[in-house]
């Protein structure tokens, strides 16, 4: 069920870390091979947690945790795309709206059912999903706990396309290749640009035009300009 317990956060920061040291990628794609995406957190380890003499301390240090990989993920600077085949509730949920984009199969489960044990989702997604869908929507989903199927979420969205679990692999995998074909630079210089608009301390504006000169200063993007304009003129 891909259970987030201490083991997998450490596993991974291990990944990113190896990402982090190489430049030949694009898109960040994660998926499940397993039934449910993720299914929240670790029941044995909770139990175990909470047994100890450090039981409350010890709990929020894991979600602590959890929200520390989330925003590492989220502030990555290449694309992050979520493919949810299957269930993702709690911080696995959580996990998916630390991601740029998100696809899932129309039978996938998705919600935040922490409030049911007297909890609040506390790994960002309180955050998260109220920037994401508005506020109105994360007290619907967030205080109800409702679960929702990929079509629901769309229809909230919380995931940018639902398809069939029949041909959702392909098609994420589509979208990978898609993304990853434009340059790196440029897809960085969008995120930047996103994020400004949603900072108020930020000059969204002022940020476009900073990262309009120095794409332009690419060679690469001199390149892609040129053939574009040759071909423009023929």
């Amino acid at each position: 069920m891909n259970a987030i317990g201490a083991a997998w956060l450490d596993e991974i920061h291990r990944c990113l870390d190896a990402l982090a040291a190489r430049t030949d990628w694009q898109v960040l794609h994660i998926r499940s091979a397993h039934k449910a995406f993720c299914a929240g957190a670790d029941l044995a380890e909770m139990r175990a947690r909470l047994a100890s003499p450090a039981g409350i301390d010890s709990m929020v240090e894991v979600a602590a945790g959890m929200q520390k990989l989330f925003a590492r993920i989220e502030a990555l600077p290449q694309v992050t795309l979520a493919e949810i085949g299957g269930a993702a509730l709690g911080g696995g949920l959580e996990l998916a709206l630390a991601c740029d984009l998100r696809i899932a199969a129309n039978e996938a489960k998705l919600g935040l059912p922490e409030v049911r044990l007297g909890l609040v989702p506390g790994a960002g997604g309180t955050q998260r999903l109220t920037r994401l869908a508005g506020r109105a929507t994360a007290l619907r989903l967030i205080l109800t706990g409702e679960t929702l199927d990929g079509v629901g979420a769309a229809a909230l969205g919380l995931v940018h396309w639902a398809l069939p679990r029949s041909e959702l692999a392909a098609r994420a995998a589509e979208t990978a290749v898609r993304i990853a074909a434009s340059p790196g630079e440029a897809l960085t210089a969008c995120k930047r640009c996103i994020g400004a608009a949603e900072d108020p301390a930020r000059d969204g504006y002022a940020e476009e035009l900073a990262q309009s000169r120095r794409l332009y200063a690419s060679e690469a993007t001199r390149g892609l300009v040129s053939a574009f304009l040759s071909g423009a003129s023929h």
